[in-house]
């Protein structure tokens, strides 16, 4: 006969084996991710002074040095693969992701994952590379790009969604080692940021200003900053002259709400687009101005008289295919 003690311990043996069921029953009701991935977002964060990754997970022992040199993802619109685009379950909660390019805006918590999963498959099938800009996320297309903007240093950086997750339910993205570290918080393990999805329209942008060899610069967290002194061109919409000079007129840039059309890093390019929008959108735009902020030749449509008038403008820009946004001086 069974002892009491050696009954007692049948019956935790038992117990602890019901649980391990459920746990991977759990994990297998994920379609289209497998174990691995399952096990990495619902991972507890290490806690230690310098780091917040998943445990057993961190930086490689060598790391490079020009990291802050690695290029944004290339965004290019794609398609959409099936396998990862089906509703799935882990943990008990259930995933529903997109079928197609939409509207996506949210902020939250963002945090990042490394050695552990480096060259190990991801939900797209594509190995995993904590040095290239990539990014898990729950419900995004796969593949697709984001832009994430970190709400605390207003670094923002596009990424490629090829992976699912985080599980966890405080956080939105996992973003590669290296797309962390340029945010600005990799040494802390997550931070606050907002992810916004890339829709066919901005691609195109994007792409037709890395073919002119400019670089744009897109929707800024607003900081306050000192007044500078702003070097600007005005061109009026019904005067469309060639430009053939760079910018030289120097002055401080007028107060109020403008558009904010492109920035671009050389002024020859900003003075090409400030002509086209001048000769294509004259009964849109009010007067059009190359503000040379740092490197970057910014181009702006204004002032309107307020706040309403300008998120109007970019309503009506954004319907005739233009993105801009609002900017304020």
């Amino acid at each position: 006969m069974l002892s009491l003690k050696n009954h007692r311990c049948l019956v935790m043996a038992a117990m602890l084996a019901s649980a391990c069921a459920l746990i991977l029953s759990g994990c297998g009701t994920t379609p289209t991710t497998s174990g691995k991935l399952a096990s990495k977002k619902a991972g507890k964060i290490k806690s230690q002074k310098g780091g917040g990754y998943y445990l057993d997970d961190g930086p490689m022992d060598e790391i490079p040095d020009n990291l802050m040199e690695v290029p944004d993802a290339v965004p290019k619109v794609e398609s959409i693969r099936t396998a990862t685009a089906r509703p799935y379950v882990v943990f008990g909660q259930t995933y529903t992701p997109m079928t197609e390019l939409q509207p996506y805006k949210k902020s939250g918590v963002g945090s990042w994952y490394g050695k552990k999963f480096h060259g190990q498959k991801t939900s797209s099938g594509e190995a995993y590379d904590m040095f290239a800009m990539t990014a898990a996320h729950p419900t995004l297309p796969i593949p697709s790009y984001a832009r994430v903007t970190s709400l605390e240093t207003g670094r923002q950086v596009i990424v490629k969604v090829n992976d699912r997750g985080p599980f966890l339910s405080n956080r939105i993205i996992d973003l590669s080692y290296t797309a962390a570290f340029k945010l600005g918080y990799l040494n802390k393990g997550s931070g606050q940021v907002q992810v916004e999805l890339l829709l066919p329209d901005e691609i195109e942008r994007i792409n037709l200003a890395r073919n002119n060899a400019y670089s744009p610069i897109d929707k800024p967290v607003a900081v306050a900053k000192a007044p500078v002194q702003q070097t600007r061109t005005v061109v009026e919409a019904n005067a469309v002259k060639p430009a053939s000079k760079p910018v030289s007129k120097v002055s401080t840039a007028g107060p109020g709400y403008y558009l904010q059309l492109g920035a671009y890093q050389e002024a020859s390019n900003a003075q090409s687009y400030q002509m086209k929008f001048a000769s294509n959108m004259s009964h849109k735009l009010p007067s059009l101005e190359i503000v040379q902020m740092g490197n970057f030749y910014k181009l702006l449509a204004g002032p309107y008289p307020s706040l309403a008038d300008a998120t109007q403008a970019v309503e009506e820009m954004k319907s005739m295919g233009t993105k801009s946004f609002v900017v304020r001086r």
